[in-house]
């Protein structure tokens, strides 16, 4: 018998929030996992970068301007991603796991801070790599996701 999850997902009851020490839940800005029982359809969103969502192939460095700040730069990568939840009907608590890129360690605070304000206090399960570049200069954060489609009633 498996323990139930510490909670659910208001958008979708069969995606759980694992915590193992909830008393600490305040010290964690992501799940330590997410349990998705009985589940529905997946979407797995691309990374996305403070560039917009299409732009051309070979990329024309026009198009990609991007501000400087971290908090900035992670607020249009989250806008990009909400494009795509909504285009499927999702929202943010249908998302299980966020893998996060930063080109320097010391923007993790500040992203997160973003994070936090579109995803309330629902805390998918999270990865965050550091990687020397991204696919256009200046990008200092790319993001991907891994959302489940609520099951049809």
């Amino acid at each position: 018998m498996r323990p139930p999850a510490f909670r659910s997902s208001p958008s979708n009851p069969s995606l759980g929030e694992i915590q193992t020490v909830p008393e600490r839940i305040k010290d964690m800005p992501y799940a330590p996992a997410i349990r998705v029982e009985a589940p529905g359809d997946l979407l797995f969103i691309s990374g996305a970068t403070p560039s917009p969502l299409y732009h051309k192939h070979p990329h024309e460095l026009s198009e990609h301007t991007h501000p400087i700040g971290i908090a900035d730069q992670t607020r249009l990568a989250m806008e990009n991603i909400k494009t795509i939840l909504d285009h499927e009907g999702l929202t943010w608590t249908d998302v299980v796991k966020v893998t996060k890129y930063l080109t320097d360690m010391r923007d993790m605070d500040g992203m997160v801070a973003v994070l936090a304000g579109y995803f309330g206090d629902w805390t998918p399960a999270s990865t965050t790599v550091c990687v020397n570049q991204l696919s256009t200069p200046g990008a200092r954060v790319e993001l991907d996701m891994i959302a489940v489609y609520p099951k049809r009633k």
